[in-house]
């Protein structure tokens, strides 16, 4: 499966997992990995365009997508790629 981006931005964005707490952005690319896990997020609406707020980082990364709340392992965070409000 090829990477994921919102075509209007070239920027790669950080890394989900790389964020405060607080932090909003959109995400812009999701580096595959292994495709059930790109699969599995997409189907969870964890897609390039989707708002995002970070709600915790540890133990788990825990954020809001649009309006569902999700808590992924940080190996799964390190391939959601976000651009940040500040960017």
């Amino acid at each position: 499966m090829s990477s994921l981006r919102v075509a209007f931005n070239s920027d790669r964005g950080r890394p989900l997992s790389s964020l405060e707490s607080g932090t909003r952005g959109v995400i812009v690319h999701i580096r595959p990995h292994s495709g059930d896990r790109v699969d599995r997020l997409l189907s969870l609406g964890v897609t390039p365009g989707a708002s995002i707020k970070v709600l915790q980082q540890f133990p788990g990364v825990v954020f809001l997508c649009d309006q569902t709340e999700l808590a992924v392992e940080r190996a799964v965070a390190d391939v959601i790629f976000v651009r940040t409000m500040e960017d």
